[in-house]
C-alpha cells in the first residue's frame, strides 16, 4: 500500500499531480491513496499515515516550514522509507540541497516538470517493488496476503506444526516451520529464540535489564534469548545492518 502525500494549496498544480499519479498508477497492481494538505501545521501531521509507504510531494511553501517538514518525516517520524520531493517556484532553496535528509529530487515549477516528475515517480514505484513486502501463503484453502509492515510477531505454536502470525488487527495461522518463514522474510525480522519471530520496527522500547521488549500494540515479552540481545542491542544503536 502506497500513500502520495501532496502539500499544495495551488489547485492548478495539485490536478496537474494527481493526474500524473493515477495515469502512472494504472500500470501497477498496487493499492494507493492520495493524500492532499494545503498547509504543513501539527494537525496536519497527525493525519498522515505512521505505517504505509509513503511517496511526499511538498511544495516549496518557506525554507523554515518545508525544512520542519522533512525533519519531522526523518526525525520525529523516524522515516527513513519514504521518499520525498520538492517542487518549488521561484525561490532558491540551495541549501535544501546539502542537508542529509535523503530528498529524491528537487523540481522547477517554472520549468515544463512534468516528465521529470512521472520520470521521479517511476524510480519511487521501482524502489517500492523491490521492496519485499507480502508473506503470501495458503492455510485450509484460504488464501492470505500480510503486508510485512503489518506483522508484530509470528510464534511457533506449542504442539502442534504451525504458527500463529500476530499483527495489528489480527491472528493468521499459518502451517510452516519458523525456520521457513524466516527466509521469505527480510532484515527487519529477528529470530530472537526458537519459537519467536519479531518485526524490529514494531518494537518500541527493549529493557535489557529484565530482558522485556514492548512492542507499539504495548504488549510485553520476556522471548529474546541470551545470545540474541547483541542482536537487540545493536539494533537499538542503529548497528545492526
Amino acid at each position: 500500500m502506497i500513500d502520495f502525500i501532496i502539500l499544495e494549496d495551488n489547485l492548478h498544480y495539485l490536478h496537474k499531480y494527481k493526474k500524473i499519479i493515477d495515469k502512472i498508477m494504472m500500470n501497477y497492481d498496487i493499492e494507493y491513496d492520495i493524500t492532499v494538505l494545503d498547509k504543513y501545521s501539527k494537525e496536519t501531521q497527525e493525519i498522515i499515515p505512521k505505517e504505509k509507504f509513503k511517496i511526499y510531494l511538498l511544495s516549496y511553501e518557506s525554507k523554515k516550514k518545508t525544512q520542519q517538514m522533512i525533519e519531522n518525516i526523518r526525525e520525529v517520524q523516524n522515516d527513513w522509507q519514504s521518499l520525498i520531493l520538492i517542487l518549488e517556484n521561484t525561490e532558491s532553496i540551495e541549501e535544501l540541497k546539502k542537508t542529509n535528509y535523503f530528498i529524491l529530487d528537487i523540481l522547477s515549477k517554472q520549468t515544463d516538470f512534468i516528465e521529470r516528475l512521472k520520470r521521479d515517480i517511476q524510480i519511487c514505484l521501482n524502489h517500492y517493488d523491490q521492496r519485499p513486502n507480502t508473506l503470501k501463503y495458503c492455510y485450509k484453502k484460504v488464501f492470505y496476503s500480510i503486508e510485512f509492515w503489518k506483522i508484530i510477531y509470528i510464534e511457533k505454536e506449542m504442539d502442534t506444526k504451525r504458527c500463529l502470525i500476530k499483527t495489528i488487527d489480527h491472528t493468521y495461522p499459518i502451517q510452516e516451520r519458523l525456520s521457513s518463514l524466516e527466509k521469505q522474510l527480510d532484515n527487519r525480522f529477528l529470530k530472537c529464540n526458537r519459537s519467536y519471530l519479531i518485526n524490529l520496527e514494531q518494537v518500541e522500547s527493549y529493557n535489557l535489564k529484565n530482558n522485556f521488549i514492548t512492542f507499539k500494540n504495548k504488549e510485553e515479552l520476556d522471548i529474546v534469548s541470551r545470545d540474541k540481545k547483541k542482536e537487540m542491542i545493536h539494533y537499538f544503536r542503529g548497528l545492526r545492518k
